[in-house]
């Protein structure tokens, strides 16, 4: 397909606008795509967009929020709201009071539980089951307690019968 402003090249960038309700598809090579980013004014970003989400300039006080600081890299919240992105990792400690209500309403929550299949949940706490009951038996050899021995022992065989049988 060819670029649509110049016809000459091949389009490689596909942009969809609407505007007053109407869309339009442009089909563009890289320099008239570079042409077409100069020209609008103000440039769309990442952080306009979670900026709009939330409205972090009046639920916090503005000059607060733009005063801070991040002291691992020096990036301030203005500069995160330019760029769309945090320049290191002390950033999101940093403005996490303005992130939070951002994340909590992106994600409806602000707490990450993790994702792991139940399967692999599963695996991963029969697993650790057996690690501390093996742990325990070496401790009781060591102590010389043989009959707490014999019983961890046999929990872990049970256990690991269990495991054979559900494969």
């Amino acid at each position: 397909m060819l670029c649509d402003i110049c016809g000459k090249k091949e389009a490689s960038v596909h942009i969809t606008e609407i505007i007053d309700n109407k869309m339009t598809e442009l089909h563009l090579c890289e320099e008239c795509a570079h042409k077409k980013e100069a020209s609008i004014e103000h440039p769309f970003s990442l952080a306009d967009l979670l900026g709009g989400l939330t409205d972090l300039d009046a639920i916090l006080e503005p000059t607060k929020v733009a005063q801070k600081k991040c002291p691992g890299c020096g990036l301030g919240y203005s500069d995160f709201k330019k760029m769309g992105r945090f320049g290191c990792s002390q950033c999101y400690q940093t403005f996490k009071e303005a992130l939070e209500p951002l994340l909590k309403r992106i994600h409806g929550s602000n707490h990450h539980l993790g994702k792991f299949p139940v399967k692999r949940v599963k695996k991963a706490k029969a697993q650790l089951e057996l690690d501390n009951l093996r742990a325990e038996l070496q401790k009781a050899i060591q102590l010389e307690e043989y009959e707490e021995a014999i019983k961890l022992r046999d929990q872990i065989r049970d256990l690991e019968k269990g495991r054979k049988n559900k494969r």
